[in-house]
């Protein structure tokens, strides 16, 4: 059984079990959360759509980790004008495992 959620402004295929990496959920270690913006749950050959959600579907899921992703380089230059700007970034997340999906 696997279900696509939204979360973060992006969606994620998801199935019970795995461990992914979301945009930073306000939620302590260990803490249980649902995740009720189910898009599609699918169980084999019967697959549910939702219009734009499924009605009554959920994820759980358990925080495992916080954390910040790798650094991204963002370096502006502008030949001939002596302009250079260098930037860098590092995103937070939080790592969630997935528990289970009921629909």
């Amino acid at each position: 059984m696997y279900a696509v959620i939204k979360t973060g402004g992006k969606q994620y295929r998801v199935s019970a079990g795995e461990k992914l990496k979301v945009e930073q959920i306000p939620a302590d270690i260990g803490a249980e959360i649902v995740l009720d913006q189910v898009l599609m749950v699918g169980d084999g050959d019967a697959v549910r759509l939702g219009v734009p959600l499924v009605s009554g579907a959920s994820v759980k899921a358990k925080v495992v980790a916080h954390g910040r992703g790798d650094k991204v380089r963002i370096f502006k230059m502008r030949r001939r004008k002596h302009y250079r700007k260098s930037q860098g970034h590092r995103q937070n997340f939080t790592e969630i495992e997935i528990l289970g999906i009921a629909s």
